[in-house]
């Protein structure tokens, strides 16, 4: 196994947060000119927020999400790449990080099944969680 291959999953991490930003302005930009709003009605903070139905603001908040955790995913990766220590133990944990990803996003754009949602969130979470653990053991260990 390559070091590098550590990076498919980080950028595909990349990607995803440029779809659902895309998807985000796609959203928002229907529902404004659907609503004939003005720029000058959204000058003031938060207002565009307040308005916008689910189906406008839950993107939104998803691409917020995507630099949470996935901000320690991208550390942990250039660690790991940086240290020479990726495997496919990582490798698979961190594809199951974006496999999870992937899905806590379409829910969380779409149909917004919260518990579901949190569900695929937890479990994407923990991935990253068994990364950094396990490279501090390594790092401590050594």
């Amino acid at each position: 196994m390559t070091q590098t291959a550590i990076f498919n999953p980080f950028f595909a991490t990349m990607f995803l947060t440029l779809l659902v930003w895309v998807y985000m302005y796609v959203r928002r930009i229907n529902f404004i000119n659907s609503q004939k709003l003005r720029p000058k009605e959204l000058a003031a903070p938060g207002v565009l927020a307040q308005i916008s139905p689910p189906s406008v603001s839950s993107p939104s908040d998803n691409l917020k999400n995507l630099f949470e955790i996935p901000v320690l995913f991208y550390a942990l990766v250039l660690y790991l790449f940086v240290i020479q220590q990726v495997d496919a133990v990582y490798l698979n944990a961190a594809w199951i990080f974006v496999g999870f990803r992937v899905l806590h996003s379409i829910v969380h754009c779409t149909f917004n099944l919260i518990m579901l949602r949190f569900y695929l969130y937890l479990f994407s979470t923990l991935a990253v969680w068994f990364i950094a653990f396990r490279a501090a053991f390594i790092h401590f260990g050594t």
